[in-house]
């Protein structure tokens, strides 16, 4: 992340994994109780990961949820919770990583958001954390209709903010997103916990030590 003598102009943040606690396990706990295998299988195979970023990429969830009750007839009921009780995945926030965006926020820098997210879903989680208004600026994938890491998206982010990505630290949990905005230019890090974060942001300078 560091480069001695080129000032930073902005840092961007991902969202979900980095600042909020979303997992759809948080809900299907309740739904499978103790047959963790069946949860499993269920979000690996039919509300799959790449199932869900086509809601993230613009589809309604009322589409997508239809299309799958269709090949799974006898899930139907477990596929419409996807959506139906989507707000119960949102766990909650990451506090010590809120702590960070904070402190960044009481220095001035200018903060931003790059998201995977719902166009559907984003407003509830606005209404829900306050942090998420603390940013100068959100690009949600949903609303977009492309998602990371689809350099279209990053393209967006900074042609609507005036971003420079050589000044610009990029923050995400995913690292093929990470990949993606380091060949664009963008100084990065790979979020595995607040911890490392905030140690790579000081040694950027960016937060005291």
């Amino acid at each position: 992340m560091t480069r001695p003598g080129d000032p930073l102009q902005a840092v961007v943040f991902d969202i979900g994994g980095v600042l909020l606690d979303w997992n759809p396990r948080h809900l299907y706990r309740k739904l499978f109780g103790d047959r963790v295998a069946e949860m499993e299988h269920f979000l690996s195979e039919v509300c799959s990961r790449s199932w869900n970023e086509q809601h993230d990429a613009g589809r309604p969830f009322a589409d997508g949820v239809a299309d799958l009750q269709k090949v799974h007839p006898h899930l139907a009921d477990l596929i419409a919770a996807y959506h139906l009780r989507w707000d119960e995945m949102l766990a909650g926030a990451l506090d010590d990583t809120v702590d960070i965006l904070s402190a960044l926020r009481e220095s001035g820098l200018p903060l931003y958001a790059l998201t995977n997210f719902s166009a559907e879903k984003f407003p509830v989680a606005l209404d829900r954390f306050d942090f998420l208004h603390w940013f100068d600026g959100i690009v949600v994938s949903g609303v977009e209709k492309v998602i990371k890491p689809d350099a279209a998206i990053f393209q967006i982010l900074t042609e609507r903010y005036d971003l420079i990505p050589e000044k610009t630290v990029f923050i995400d949990d995913v690292e093929r997103n990470v990949r993606a905005a380091e060949a664009l230019g963008f100084r990065t890090h790979h979020f595995t916990g607040a911890d490392g974060l905030r140690r790579a942001l000081q040694q950027s300078g960016l937060l005291p030590a």
